[in-house]
């Protein structure tokens, strides 16, 4: 027996009206009666539509009724319980990480919807979900279990080149990095760079990505501000791995750190005031509320989400390509993975919604890059599908101090000589980014050992960030403006 399928068309056919109901009513039958005679659901769906408030209360098909009854007919939303215990989730490097992060974790565990989760060595509090935490939810999705940048990644290429370089033309790889992006929150092109994403029908069908696209276009390419980087540096392959592919040597390493900019931040505080106004839950679990996936509002949150990874990842291309260009060189290798984004997966047979804050993807054989700080080495991993994480690792070293305490804490002395120290050259950053900021990534590696195996290794030289101040920090302890 083949897989349901309906059309737009059929349920007008018989009486739905024009509107979010007929995609919703779509969506749960596929899914969730995607075996049965069409005959059989075609009859179930015109119960539904001449009596949809006996149907209001079902779990499943109570979706399309509400759709159906008037608005002034539904009964108030009361506040959502969270269950006494929570979902078990694993914890890695527990030891490293803040009470905040912990108590945000231990929040997510208790919602109804919760099934699985995790928490990464890097892990610090967020707003939501904490950063470094992993969700598996049943057919829910978290606007606020992504975060704001939605699709935030990192990249990296591979070239051969002869690292050396990086220190004989050291003007001429900082000047690339200069003129391959933009840093800044409110950072845009003049002239908008090429690339099919935007060219998606979504822009043009969603008024709330409509709006944005003109901005969008702009910032294709761009990096913000924060924590993101573009950087060289120098990667070492000490044996090779079938699927890393790169033969045993040194390399030059172009690595880039940003997400979907102003896109996704829209797309994330839109959805996320949907699902409070929906799903009215505690006060101290607000950011938490979720959306079902045959609703109006998470078929165009889950539909928008994708298009600002597939955005996220345009950008760091239209970066890697500008620099390719320059250097005359293809890249060997490019490995690449999102950190802030939900799946639809496999867990214990079932298909579902995990979500991913500050974690990296893990499955076995997965590729990905876990940075440490300006001046610490980063890995090249390969995942080793453990369960326990829900195939998933950290994504960086994970700060130990916020930005107010980092700029409280260091001095400009103690940032310049840690930089001359490691050889760094700095374009831009603040001393909320110094390496003073970030917990030892060698612990977070050892933390989670079982969990990817480091298959190269990746030592920055030259950095780029954002920073108030746009300084150029030298490894010969000079500045310039």
């Amino acid at each position: 027996m083949g897989k349901l399928k309906l059309t737009g068309k059929e349920l007008r056919a018989i009486g739905y009206p024009e509107g979010p109901v007929i995609s919703v009513a779509m969506n749960v039958m596929q899914k969730h009666y995607k075996h049965a005679e069409k005959e059989n659901v075609m009859e179930l769906l015109k119960k539904i539509l001449a009596a949809p408030v006996e149907y209001k209360n079902d779990m499943v098909l109570g979706l399309i009724a509400e759709k159906l009854i008037p608005e002034k007919d539904l009964p108030g939303r009361e506040t959502i319980s969270l269950n006494q215990s929570g979902i078990q989730f694993n914890v890695f490097g527990q030891e490293h990480i803040e009470e905040g992060a912990m108590h945000q974790m231990y929040q997510a565990a208790k919602l109804p919807v919760s099934v699985a989760g995790a928490l990464m060595p890097d892990a610090h509090s967020g707003y939501g979900l904490p950063i470094g935490g992993v969700l598996a939810t049943d057919n829910a999705v978290i606007p606020y279990g992504v975060g704001v940048d939605i699709g935030c990644r990192m990249c990296l290429s591979v070239f051969d080149i002869d690292p050396e370089k990086l220190t004989n033309r050291e003007s001429f790889f900082a000047g690339e990095l200069g003129e391959a992006t933009l840093f800044g929150s409110g950072a845009q092109f003049d002239r908008a760079a090429e690339h099919e994403v935007m060219d998606n029908e979504l822009f043009y069908e969603l008024p709330l990505l409509k709006k944005l696209h003109g901005r969008a276009w702009k910032q294709l390419g761009s990096s913000g501000s924060g924590n993101h980087f573009a950087e060289f540096g120098v990667i070492e392959i000490a044996e090779k791995d079938m699927v890393l592919g790169i033969d045993t040597g040194k390399y030059v390493g172009l690595l880039t750190h940003s997400g979907s900019r102003a896109l996704g931040a829209n797309i994330a505080n839109h959805y996320t005031r949907l699902a409070i106004s929906k799903r009215r839950l505690p006060q101290e679990a607000k950011n938490l509320a979720w959306l079902l996936l045959e609703e109006e509002e998470g078929i165009e949150y889950w539909n928008a989400m994708n298009l600002a990874g597939d955005y996220a990842s345009a950008c760091h291309h239209v970066i890697h390509a500008k620099i390719a260009k320059q250097l005359g060189r293809s890249p060997m290798k490019m490995v690449e993975n999102h950190h802030n984004f939900a799946w639809k997966e496999q867990w214990e047979g079932k298909e579902m919604i995990v979500h991913r804050k500050g974690a990296t993807p893990a499955g076995r054989d997965v590729l990905g890059i876990i940075p440490g700080s300006m001046t610490a080495d980063g890995f090249i991993v390969k995942g080793k599908g453990e369960s326990a994480s829900v195939n998933s690792a950290s994504h960086g070293a994970g700060r130990k101090m916020s930005r107010i305490k980092a700029m409280e804490s260091v001095t400009d002395k103690q940032f310049r000589d840690e930089l001359k120290k490691f050889g760094i050259m700095l374009l831009g950053g603040g001393l909320d980014e110094s390496p003073f900021a970030y917990k030892d990534i060698n612990m977070v590696m050892q933390s989670q050992k079982a969990l990817v195996d480091v298959v190269g290794k990746f030592t920055p030289r030259i950095v780029k960030m954002d920073g108030a101040k746009h300084k150029m920090w030298r490894k010969k302890g000079k500045e310039k403006e």
